[in-house]
């Protein structure tokens, strides 16, 4: 913890008020005669619109002709996003209704996403129940000029957050007239029907211009039963799921008489009996695919406004707006009951003198249709920026603004009742010695399918609310600070105070036994305030070489501590020919810790699945077919905040170089390499359990750090337990310091235009990004691990973009082939081959003010399968099983 900054600090913030923002230096004028290009991170004019940090662009015509749906899509198939994510249609996570990207494969929080060069308010869960990020998936598309990437790290610009890169959405400033678009879709294979209204206009008088955008949009769930692959999940020979069983605590099921008969019409007809009618239980191969969305429903409504006004010829107001409302529906699972779940799982049948646990999976006739035991979430996403600026003496510019943004977030939940035992069982009649609850209960009503009002009886929605907020104060500067032989040294800064917050307010329901088997809720919330100052010089030392130096300074406070980081930068520009540039850059980096990792509290829950690697070894059985793979609901957790986590300190630095050998041709090739020291992370439950597997087999040193560690994470009931002995019962996860994370790769890019007077003109463009090292240290002394050859780890190892775009009279086509590396399967046992998907566009303009357009996603229409880990066959989150879309949009200009 640092102490809070020392007078001496304070007496140079009125120097520091040239300070940098990437922004502010974007004024700043080239000592030669190169055309001023406006990029993320400088806007320093150079040779091929690059410079000593590489920035990628997606102009807001890419998103379109290359059969991206929205901000997400775009920006999830970036080469450089290599890391794996649980996006909104990966299955039961915290976050279903957003998405995020991870640069680099550093994780969602290492990347910073800006609009207009400004932050937002984090999604108000965070991702996995501890990391803060931005959502991508409610950004509207329809007024993005264009969005720029900044390929590495850039605190010393940015601040934290700038580790593994920048993300920067530009809207359009201006545009003429009025505009509509309109587009509908679906998928071949049935589900995800779509549609989406765009309205853009804008207009200007003598000293005001406007600039206005409304965007409504609308799709269709698709459920994995519409999957035929998935529809089942006994496809494989697996014994289908239990829906309703009775068997003794330890020991064997119990007479299931001809109840199964009674449900021979739930799930689709599939219910089965499982053994035989006097030792067996009701099964359906049905019950997981019935309850699965592998593509969320959504609607959302989303409108932007900017103003601009000229005061005089020296300054103008401005003020940006935004306001997105989403609605977002998905299902990972039907209601599950266990009799006297929260009492240890089983109770004494006073009836048979047994030990007893008893279990009902609720089928979709029973409730009226699976869709009524959709979760939902109810979001809205507002942001506003007013300021003013303009020119001062000689070549120097300012800019003051205020930032403020809030995003909300009321979750909807289907839960039983707590009165689910009472009408299942009947009343308590007390405990046994032991404390284990004893009943009576009569058969006939647990082997009796409910009715739709029955089961609605027994159901009740638990709400949440959660809410993030951030506002920021700027004043930047910019212009000529002295002459140097070569040209003028430009200075540009900036100061900035702001302060954010979040708060996440469970249903207090869940603490007064409303709920049956409800987790322990306990709401969690902070703040903190935040100032910054920092400075970006450009010194052209002579006409071939730019010398650009960075430097900031950062401070976070909360009530109880603060946190300061002083970081810098340094680029290297050198065109030995107007056509090449060689580059260099090195830069420090820093994250604040999470808002989440710091005031979140005590929090109890269990996870949508579990793998028990441990007793699969145990028992012999391959993960495919093991009896504790993939087992739902999963194990419960304990997760606990940890306010003393440090801040992580970070380093990159790149090589490269940039070829232009005539206006229709470049070529780029960069090194990169990035450390984190530091990290603040919690291990995921499967890397726990996997590491727990590998110590206890002996795999791995069990006196380790990281064998103490997971060993101690992982609790175990114990071998002489009355119901599942040796099982997993709680795992422990909470945020630490961990050692490093190191990666370093290699960035390929080029393009080239062919003019033709009879075919037409033709744009080939390629993209490749290669992972040659990624290593992770928990703990100091750990030997590191390879995530490369890590058979958890599902980032691609590499990506490849090749884009094709061909324009001839009033027509125009662009295909896009993404190359996908190779990842493990589920099973951990081998690698999936690398895959190539393509999308299709082709427009036609009818005249000038309209165009119709055809877009197909996954031409070939393939579906990535992966049968190693069982059911639902397929790379969940790496690969998306929806198959071929298509959409026919319109485009009309007024």
């Amino acid at each position: 913890m640092h102490s809070a900054p020392t007078p001496l600090r304070l007496k140079l913030l009125p120097t520091l008020l040239l300070l940098a923002s990437a922004p502010a230096l974007a004024d700043a004028q080239p000592a030669d005669s190169l055309e001023r290009v406006t990029v993320t991170g400088s806007r320093i004019a150079r040779s091929a619109k690059e410079g000593p940090t590489s920035v990628t662009v997606i102009s807001g015509d890419d998103i379109e002709k290359q059969g991206y749906t929205n901000v997400y899509d775009a920006l999830n198939n970036l080469t450089q996003n290599t890391g794996f994510t649980q996006g909104a249609d990966f299955g039961n996570t915290f976050t279903p209704a957003a998405n995020a990207i991870s640069l680099r494969g550093l994780g969602p929080n290492h990347t910073l996403t800006l609009i207009n060069g400004r932050r937002m308010a984090d999604y108000p869960i965070a991702y996995e129940g501890e990391v803060n990020f931005v959502n991508l998936a409610n950004i509207p598309a329809a007024l993005i000029d264009r969005i720029e990437i900044l390929n590495g790290g850039a605190s010393a610009i940015y601040g934290s957050d700038a580790i593994a890169g920048v993300v920067n959405i530009i809207l359009k400033k201006k545009t003429d007239g009025a505009a509509v678009n309109v587009k509908i879709g679906s998928t071949e294979h049935h589900g995800g029907e779509n549609a989406r209204l765009q309205l853009t206009g804008g207009k200007s008088w003598d000293q005001l211009s406007v600039v206005y955008g409304l965007e409504l949009s609308k799709r269709n769930p698709i459920w994995s039963r519409q999957r035929g692959f998935m529809s089942d999940s006994t496809a494989l020979g697996e014994p289908p799921s239990a829906i309703l069983s009775r068997r003794i605590a330890g020991g064997a099921y119990l007479d299931s008489g001809s109840a199964c008969g009674n449900f021979a019409g739930m799930f689709a007809n599939s219910v089965t009996t499982v053994g035989n009618s006097q030792k067996g239980y009701c099964a359906s191969g049905l019950l997981k695919p019935s309850y699965w969305t592998i593509q969320t429903a959504t609607q959302s409504q989303s409108g932007f406004l900017s103003l601009n006004y000229q005061i005089n010829s020296h300054a103008e107001l401005f003020s940006d707006a935004m306001l997105g409302v989403t609605h977002t529906e998905n299902n990972t699972r039907g209601p599950n009951w266990t009799a006297a779940a929260g009492q240890g799982g089983y109770f004494l049948n006073q009836n048979s003198g047994n030990y007893e646990i008893w279990n009902k999976r609720f089928a979709p006739e029973e409730l009226g249709g699976a869709s009524n035991y959709n979760r939902k979430w109810d979001d809205l996403a507002a942001n506003l920026t007013l300021g003013v600026r303009g020119d001062l003496t000689g070549s120097w510019n300012y800019e003051a603004a205020y930032n403020a943004s809030v995003y909300t977030s009321r979750t909807t939940t289907p839960m039983l009742l707590s009165g689910v035992n009472n009408y299942l069982l009947g009343p308590q009649l007390g405990t046994d010695g032991s404390g284990v609850p004893i009943y009576a209960p009569n058969t006939s009503r647990f082997y009796q399918p409910l009715t739709p009002a029955q089961a609605s009886s027994l159901i009740g929605d638990s709400t949440g609310n959660n809410k993030s907020w951030l506002q920021v104060l700027s004043l930047s500067a910019s212009g000529e600070a002295f002459q140097l032989p070569a040209g003028p040294a430009k200075l540009a800064g900036l100061l900035e105070w702001g302060s954010q917050g979040f708060s996440n307010d469970p249903d207090q329901r869940l603490n007064q036994g409303v709920f049956y088997n409800a987790s322990p809720a306990v709401g969690a919330s902070g703040s903190r305030s935040r100032e910054a100052a920092g400075a970006e010089l450009l010194l052209p030392l002579a006409k071939p070489v730019n010398l650009t130096l960075s430097g900031r300074y950062d401070r976070y406070q909360t009530s109880a501590n603060s946190e300061d980081k002083f970081t810098y930068g340094a680029g290297l520009e050198y065109r030995p020919t107007g056509s090449l540039l060689l580059r260099s850059n090195y830069a420090t980096s820093f994250r604040a810790p999470d808002m989440s990792y710091l005031f979140q509290t005590q929090t109890r829950g269990y996870y949508s699945s579990t793998t028990d690697y441990w007793r699969c070894a145990q028992a012999g059985q391959p993960l495919a077919n093991c009896q504790y793979a993939g087992v739902s609901p999963g194990s419960n957790y304990i997760s606990n905040g940890n306010a003393n986590l440090k801040p992580e300190s970070g380093k990159s630095y790149g090589l490269g170089f940039v070829w232009s050998p005539s206006r229709d041709a470049d070529i780029s090739l960069d090194y990169w390499n990035i450390t984190i020291d530091d990290l603040v992370t919690t291990l995921s439950a499967d890397k726990l359990l996997r590491d727990e597997a590998l110590c206890r087999g002996g795999q791995l040193n069990a006196s380790s750090a990281q064998c103490q560690d997971a060993l101690r994470r992982v609790i175990r009931n114990p071998s002489n337990a009355v119901v599942d002995p040796g099982a997993i019962n709680t795992i422990v996860v909470n945020p630490i310091n961990a050692a490093s994370e190191r990666t370093s790769g290699i960035d390929l890019s080029g393009k080239y235009r062919l003019r033709t007077a009879k075919l037409g003109d033709f744009l080939f463009k390629a993209t490749y990004t290669k992972v040659l090292t990624h290593t992770y240290q928990q703990f100091a002394g750990d030997p590191a691990q390879n995530e490369l050859t890590d058979m958890s780890n599902t980032d691609w190892p590499d990506k490849l973009d090749f884009t094709t775009t061909w324009n001839i009279g009033d027509w125009s086509s662009t295909l896009l082939l993404t190359r996908y590396g190779k990842i493990p399967n589920g099973a951990g046992s081998g690698y999936l081959t690398p895959t190539v998907l393509a999308n299709l566009s082709v427009t036609r303009q009818l005249n000038k003010q309209t165009s119709i357009g055809l877009i197909v996603n996954n031409v070939q229409d393939f579906l990535k399968k992966d049968y190693t880990g069982g059911w639902p066959y397929y790379p969940v989150g790496s690969y998306a099983p929806y198959g071929r879309q298509a959409w026919l949009e319109l485009n009309h200009k007024f």
